[in-house]
């Protein structure tokens, strides 16, 4: 009797038109992402409402940013591995859900020390989301597209930040601070019950964990609804790596390419977090109104998801390093208009805030991607989430370091020409990158 040919999954997705299963995936984490965005951005908002009410000074503000980042860097270290072992949806449902719950329970903070361990726990939920978030995605997406799926959710990210901004203008002069906890506690109920109803399994976690076949065919057919009810028995995936999946970020000649997008996820974080979180401030001293505010740091995430849509069909058709390095460099340049642009007419300030965040925030979109597409399958979820946790360290000490800029008296102007530096280590990084592998990049995309 033949011997049944197994089924190839991969090979399958790469082979079929991207079905509405597909993008309702794209659509349910982008809303995870949304989530994110949404979070992050709304402390900025809140931070100088808490002060004034709790009569703080300005110094307590970076902890309170940070607090929130350092709890995301835990969930993606130690957290989001434990998708390998429990499944990608278990781990986005059960934590979108806890997500709410903690940001519920922020409404009632009476001080800092209870409003930083509410935001760091919070943190946590949030990073244990977002990895496999990703992983899905990428996994789910033709290799053709699957900078394009991952850089399209991660509009979600920038659509938070945006949407924090026009909410905060509307809500916290209206309701107070605590208004915009009730908001960013209802969405991620909502998207918690859209995943729990829509969102798949990954079908390498049901090939690798052995699940019986007729559960993983169940999944492929949502894919494509043509296929035949009953399915084969046996099915191939991505070979799974012998040692730990931690390890096996080191292993098959992958140890320098790490490294490098560690410390390119370090500096992108650390511009990107330093600026979103400071940047109301710093335009605000100099005696820009709320609006004016509002809009220039919004036009730098608009920027961001604008970029999604060229950078991300660059990085599929032409190679992620050269389009990543090239974003970078730009990035230089417009962070430096920036800059100048203080003081100046305001449509020359919003102008540049927005190349700027088209540099910025694009190229932190970009690079998750560059993560997603060089890590196999097996391990996706945890290269991106160590990549994204130690990236956090960045995100960590970037608001702190721009807030010591602050405090040592800088100008604003100065203080954003200091921050072009970290585009243009990333960018050289990425350029050494493409070179080291650019001959087998995307290896993991066929």
């Amino acid at each position: 009797m033949a011997t049944e040919v197994a089924f190839d999954v991969p090979s399958f997705i790469n082979s079929r038109r991207t079905g509405a299963m597909q993008y309702a995936i794209v659509i349910l984490c982008g809303l995870v992402m949304f989530l994110d965005g949404f979070d992050t951005q709304a402390i900025s908002y809140i931070a100088p409402s808490i002060a004034k009410e709790w009569n703080l000074s300005r110094e307590f503000l970076g902890p309170i940013f940070s607090s929130a980042l350092t709890g995301l860097m835990v969930g993606y270290l130690l957290v989001s591995p434990l998708s390998d072992r429990f499944g990608h949806r278990k781990l986005v449902v059960i934590s979108t859900f806890s997500f709410a719950v903690l940001t519920f329970t922020t409404i009632y903070a009476t001080n800092v020390t209870e409003l930083m361990v509410l935001r760091f726990v919070t943190g946590i939920a949030l990073g244990s989301v977002i990895p496999s978030a990703i992983a899905l995605t990428t996994e789910f997406s033709p290799s053709r597209l699957r900078a394009t799926f991952v850089l399209a959710i991660y509009c979600g990210f920038s659509l938070g930040f945006v949407a924090a901004g026009a909410v905060a203008a509307w809500a916290i002069p209206e309701y107070g601070w605590r208004s915009m906890l009730w908001i960013g506690a209802t969405a991620p109920v909502i998207v918690g019950i859209l995943a729990l109803i829509f969102l798949p399994e990954s079908m390498d976690f049901l090939i690798r964990t052995k699940a019986q076949p007729e559960n993983v065919w169940r999944v492929v057919r949502r894919v494509d609804r043509a296929l035949p009810e009953r399915g084969p028995s046996q099915f191939a995936t991505d070979v799974a790596e012998q040692r730990s999946a931690v390890g096996s970020l080191f292993s098959s000649g992958r140890a320098a390419g790490t490294i490098v997008i560690w410390l390119v996820f370090m500096l992108n974080l650390a511009e990107f977090y330093a600026l979103q979180s400071w940047l109301p401030s710093i335009l605000g001293n100099v005696g820009y109104s709320l609006s004016t505010v509002a809009l220039a740091t919004s036009l730098t995430t608009i920027g961001g998801i604008v970029a999604a849509f060229a950078i991300g069909p660059a990085m599929d058709r032409i190679g992620p390093y050269g389009s990543l390095a090239t974003v970078y460099l730009a990035g230089v340049l417009f962070v430096v208009f920036f800059g100048a642009s203080i003081g100046g007419p305001e449509w020359l300030l919003h102008a540049t805030a927005f190349c700027a965040g088209f540099c910025i925030s694009g190229g932190q979109k970009s690079v998750i991607a560059l993560a997603a597409i060089y890590y196999p399958t097996p391990i996706r979820s945890t290269g991106v989430g160590w990549a994204l946790g130690i990236g956090r360290l960045g995100g960590i000490g970037g608001p702190l370091l721009l807030g010591a800029l602050l405090a040592y008296g800088l100008s604003a102007q100065h203080i954003l020409y200091a921050t072009a530096v970290p585009m243009l280590l990333a960018g050289l990084l990425v350029a050494l990158l493409g070179r080291w592998y650019g001959s087998r990049a995307c290896r993991n995309t066929k």
